[in-house]
Formats: C-alpha cells, sequence, structure tokens
C-alpha cells in the first residue's frame, strides 16, 4: 500500500498544527515539549 490515507486524515497530526512550515527538529520538540503535562 503506497500513500494510504488514514481514515480521520488530520487527527493524527492536529498536534503539530500551530507550527511553521518548514520548521526544524529542534522546532517540533519544543512544541510538544511545552504542551506536555508537567511531572507530578
Amino acid at each position: 500500500m503506497v500513500n494510504a490515507a488514514p481514515e480521520r486524515a488530520g487527527d493524527e497530526d492536529e498536534h503539530l498544527a500551530d507550527l511553521a512550515d518548514g520548521c526544524g527538529c529542534a522546532e517540533v520538540w519544543e512544541h510538544l515539549s511545552e504542551r506536555r503535562a508537567p511531572e507530578e
């Protein structure tokens, strides 16, 4: 299967919607770490 569309397109990458196109891995990591719940 090549380029199979997910059943719910957009759901799996919704958490990345605020990132600018072309940003690097450091920006992605920072964005995701800011969204992560603080450890108790």
